[in-house]
């Protein structure tokens, strides 16, 4: 089949590649339709790894993605050929004790798309579990169904965060997790989400969700405009999405005493955090690694339109401008956030 092949780093291919995926009693096979680029995908491609996670060989990235279901096994219940469909691209050993206790995002064993050496979705088809395949409602794209992947990441920061209704929060970054995370945070029952960023494009676009205020960082203190909106209080909860590590190690700053931190970025230094001044708030630490349990909230929330991910979708490549398209994603205009490719379907 054609697929988008990293071949190394900063060397992308559009190219035939043979993958043995044979269709298991459990399995469906999926035409695909629409794929996001995610900020890891472009990490491999500009960097050649994250991590301990080294592409050593050619791979298909890709792990955003929707489709349309072309064959099923003979096990399979509740899909058929011709649904449209979104894929949860991690999957665990349903056996392990992590997946046991509900943790499967945690299993040691997991095989996630585009993670080396597991090839992605960003080819003509693919065989998944239909245990993580999720159909999608007539009112639900594929483009937005495709965009289900991210949302997950934002709806499991918003669970891990114990939201109460009429919660203040800050979101510290503005690109498309820290967006679809303050969208979640609302949608969780968060009465304001105060949200930070230094590109005012993307703040003009968050601000326009929702009941979401902007704080340009480059121009005001975060802190500052937190207290100020919470009668010298704080905010309930700080969701940390930017990945910078300065922005981590501030986080105790705008919050309330006995609030919440909830660490969604992943900094690629290490983060000095004031453990004083994070104890003298009593404050609770929350992380995220993907996502658990979500995949068909974020389903309903996209079909209820308690969340709307339309205007995220900034930029549209077909499938035979894969590599324009991902030049474009490592160098992106301030006014792009999320990009994906169409196959056409």
């Amino acid at each position: 089949m054609k697929a988008l092949v990293l071949e190394r780093q900063r060397v992308l291919t559009l190219r035939e590649i043979e993958i043995d995926e044979t269709l298991g009693p459990s399995d469906v096979r999926i035409a695909m339709g629409v794929v996001g680029i995610c900020g890891s995908d472009v990490h491999y491609y500009t960097d050649g790894g994250i991590g301990p996670f080294v592409v050593r060989e050619p791979m298909v990235l890709g792990h955003e993605g929707a489709g349309i279901v072309v064959e099923v096994g003979g096990q399979v219940e509740g899909l058929g050929v011709g649904d449209r469909v979104c894929m949860e691209p991690g999957i665990p050993d349903m056996d392990s004790r992590a997946s046991r206790l509900g943790l499967y995002n945690l299993d040691p064993a997991v095989t996630f798309w585009a993670t080396p050496p597991v090839h992605g979705c960003l080819r003509e088809s693919v065989v998944h579990p239909a245990a993580f395949t999720y159909r999608l409602p007539e009112n639900v794209s594929l483009a937005w169904g495709a965009m289900v992947e991210p949302l997950a990441v934002g709806l499991h920061a918003a669970t891990k965060a114990r939201i109460r209704p009429g919660d203040v929060a800050v979101v510290v970054g503005a690109g498309t997790i820290g967006t679809v995370t303050a969208l979640s945070a609302l949608a969780g029952g968060c009465g304001r989400v105060i949200i930070c960023d230094v590109v005012q494009e993307r703040l003009d676009l968050a601000a326009g969700l929702g009941a979401i205020t902007p704080v340009n960082a480059g121009k005001e203190n975060l802190a500052e405009v937190t207290m100020e909106m919470t009668a010298g209080w704080g905010a309930d909860i700080v969701f940390e999405a930017s990945g910078n590590a300065a922005a981590a190690a501030a986080v105790v700053e705008p919050l309330r005493p006995g609030g919440c931190i909830v660490l969604v970025g992943m900094p690629n230094e290490k983060v000095p955090f004031d453990v004083v001044a994070l104890a003298a708030k009593e404050a609770r630490i929350e992380t995220v690694f993907r996502y658990a349990n979500v995949y068909d909230r974020a389903v309903e929330l996209l079909t209820s339109g308690r969340i709307d991910v339309g205007k995220l979708i900034t930029d549209t490549f077909s499938f035979e401008k894969s590599v324009e398209a991902f030049e474009y994603a490592a160098a992106p205009p301030a006014t792009s956030l999320k990009v994906q490719i169409d196959f056409g379907s």
